[in-house]
């Protein structure tokens, strides 16, 4: 009844509060309400807590006061907080009536009450009282002379209850301090899951100490100590986020079956012609880690009593290293081809009359429901899993949509329709470059599959799924953020919060305030442009950069094998991201301008033509020292050459048939220069 109310009030307010241009709030909140006045900060600013909270509130409580004077060079007198009731005078008072446990299904409501003199917030757990200090270090502003929040009273809590982010730790190995600064990132945005892809066929990245064959043979040298996993665990718990591990089964096999090859589908020919399976007393297959992007035919074999006694020693030495109720098994992207061949599981499937390979898979699922329930965890896995017979206590993962060749979410309505709770994927992969509009409209909650309140229930939320093919510890999180930011509102704020392009003029605030968290998705992008140059000045490969984005879907690794896991990662496609500033902000000028077509209108649009024009000029210039910009060239010649054009165009003078000009504008949607696209063809094609 609580949260009805706070709705019904949010309903009233958010509506208006979003159009104050001095709010930069991420997630958006519930409720909202500016009062007159504010709350001036001072060097004698000092926080209290009381209550019974967990005892992460003093560490969190401790990172927002130093971030507050780091933003404001205040000087602030507080050093730590480390125990309840320190200072009952302190001017922000954080009550918290209980301690938060890391899970679904807690209360992280919170309610912050700013005053001219003295800052209230109110939570039920600290776990809330975490999403508080977030909301209020995005409240601050400032004027020429001093720092302060405004009068306000907003109460707060998340739609979805799952609201997480995956990076996969295989393809390409991330660092503790990767991890540690997206942990970061996911804490500042109110999510409260990090999905954790261990285990595929480019490597198995956990320290094994019972089977140390796995990271001997099996990851390159690069995996995670225990002792790191527990101290990543140990800093998301600080955070309010829960670890959810996967180890990809029974597919995505080759890194497993490299270290034990005796447990894998294949079958092998021997040099006599004679075809032999990998059973007891002949010939064993051999695997190798795969180098490629792709889907490989290395799986398990589900009739072996090995694989089961094997990944049940596998999940006892690793499941305490993850004491949150969720396991990820994989389950996706199995086809099948070794099972086919494979006459002893052929057998296998006849006599427990399994008539299909998806059949055989939940047998091999349900085998390790048990498995995991033994460390009181319960079961997750991609929605290849999802059949009559699978354990209704398993949670399913919706990610297939139209490149798989189904209905978006079609899997999600299916699951919960069958008494599954379920998760959705599917329009949230980051990995693939797709515009930040596409992610923040699309809704976990589908609008026309006529659910059931109890089976909307079952929706746990959403999350976004970053896949390394294509991306390094340098420029993994320019594709992580700030995307998810908007990602995170869409699982956290009411679902009528739907402005794109105010959410767009509140995320570039964001974007510096997650920076300011230590992620790099803002500077190491010169980094990698300064490498491209050659070291020298790249101003005209920056302005290119802010028109251009990288090839989408998986184009730019053409038929999974044109980069392997040792390829580079620093071209000029790793620089550029997904909604291209110049290109947004010329695409607005153009609007304006065909709406209203004044001599200042004009300007703004020949401006960023005249711009593109001494761009290709520069980068001329630049490449006669630095090979690395010699692809880029033909693409900024067809945009120089259509900026040129359109210029005439919009003077009355241009010389060229309709039919030519529009050529030349339709080379400027070429795919074929340095795996990026020119993000100003839509706007081009408007101009015509």
């Amino acid at each position: 009844m609580r949260y009805l109310i706070i709705l019904l009030f949010a309903g009233l307010t958010v509506g208006a509060q979003t159009k104050k241009e001095q709010l930069s709030l991420m997630p958006w909140p519930q409720s909202i309400v500016l009062n007159d006045g504010n709350f001036t900060l001072t060097k004698k600013f000092k926080v209290n807590i009381t209550g019974n909270p967990n005892s992460r509130i003093f560490g969190g409580a401790t990172r927002f006061l130093r971030r507050l004077d780091g933003r404001t060079g205040i000087f602030f007198e507080q050093g730590f907080i480390t125990k309840l009731n320190e200072v009952p005078t302190a001017e922000l008072q954080i009550n918290c009536t209980k301690s938060g446990k890391i899970g679904l299904y807690e209360d992280e409501s919170y309610h912050l009450d700013i005053k001219q003199n003295k800052i209230t917030l109110n939570a039920t757990s600290d776990l809330g009282a975490l999403h508080g200090l977030e909301t209020l270090l995005q409240l601050l502003q400032n004027n020429g002379s001093s720092f302060y929040f405004p009068n306000s009273q907003i109460s707060d809590f998340p739609r979805f209850i799952w609201r997480g982010l995956m990076i996969d730790a295989s393809r390409h190995f991330q660092p503790v301090d990767v991890i540690k600064r997206n942990l970061d990132g996911l804490a500042a945005m109110k999510m409260n899951v990090f999905h954790w892809h261990l285990v595929d066929d480019q490597g198995w990245r956990i320290e094994t100490k019972k089977h140390p064959k796995l990271i001997e043979l099996a990851s390159d040298g690069l995996y995670y100590t225990q002792e790191e996993i527990r101290n990543i665990v140990k800093y998301a718990d600080e955070r309010g986020i829960l670890i959810v591990p996967e180890i990809d089964v029974p597919g995505h096999g080759s890194a497993i079956l490299t270290a034990y090859p005796e447990i894998g589908s294949k079958v092998i020919t021997l040099t006599g012609g004679t075809s032999e399976k990998n059973i007891q007393g002949t010939a064993i297959a051999t695997y190798g880690i795969e180098r490629n992007a792709g889907i490989f035919t290395p799986t398990l074999d589900p009739s072996n009593p090995k694989t089961y006694q094997l990944l049940s020693e596998i999940f006892d030495e690793v499941c305490p290293l993850f004491p949150g109720a969720y396991f990820h098994i994989g389950g996706d992207e199995n086809e099948g081809k070794d099972w086919d061949a494979n006459p002893k599981i052929q057998a296998f499937k006849k006599k427990h009359n399994l008539k299909t390979n998806h059949e055989l898979q939940t047998y091999f699922t349900m085998q390790l429901v048990p498995m995991l329930k033994k460390h009181g965890k319960q079961l997750m896995g991609w929605e290849e899993i999802l059949t009559k017979d699978l354990s209704k206590e398993a949670i399913v993962h919706s990610w297939r949509g139209p490149n798989e060749g189904v209905l978006p979410g079609q899997s999600l309505v299916e699951a919960v329709k069958k008494g599954y709770k379920t998760v959705l994927s599917n329009g949230y992969y980051i990995d693939l470059m797709y515009p930040i509009e596409s992610h923040y409209l699309t809704d976990p909650m589908p609008k026309d599959a006529n659910l059931s309140a109890e089976e909307k229930a079952r929706i746990l939320g959403g999350e976004a799924t970053m896949w390394t093919e294509l991306a390094s510890p340098a420029t993994i999180d320019s594709r992580v953020w700030p995307r998810t930011a908007a990602i995170a509102e869409r699982f956290w704020s009411p679902e009528n919060i739907t402005d794109v392009a105010d959410m767009r003029k509140r995320l570039e605030t964001v974007s510096f305030r997650l920076e300011e968290l230590g992620l790099t998705h803002i500077r190491n992008k010169d980094v990698i442009l300064r490498n491209i140059a050659n070291n020298q000045n790249i101003k005209s490969l920056t302005e290119f950069s802010n028109v251009c984005e990288p090839l989408k879907g998986y184009t730019r690794n053409k038929d999974g094998t044109e980069y392997q896991t040792y390829s580079p990662l620093t071209l000029f496609a790793d620089a550029c991201t997904p909604d291209a500033k110049d290109a947004l902000a010329f695409d607005e000028a153009v609007t304006q301008y065909l709406v209203n077509k004044t001599p200042e209108n004009k300007e703004k649009v020949t401006a960023f033509l005249n711009k593109w024009i001494t761009v290709n000029k520069e980068l001329i210039d630049l490449s006669a020292n630095a090979p690395l910009v010699q692809p880029i060239l033909p693409l900024a010649k067809k945009l120089s050459d259509a900026s040129q054009q359109l210029l005439l165009l919009l003077d009355n003078k241009s010389g060229l048939k309709p039919a030519d000009l529009k050529s030349l504008i339709e080379q400027c949607n070429t795919k074929d220069h340095a795996d990026v696209e020119l993000a100003v063809y839509t706007s081009f094609k408007k101009l015509i």
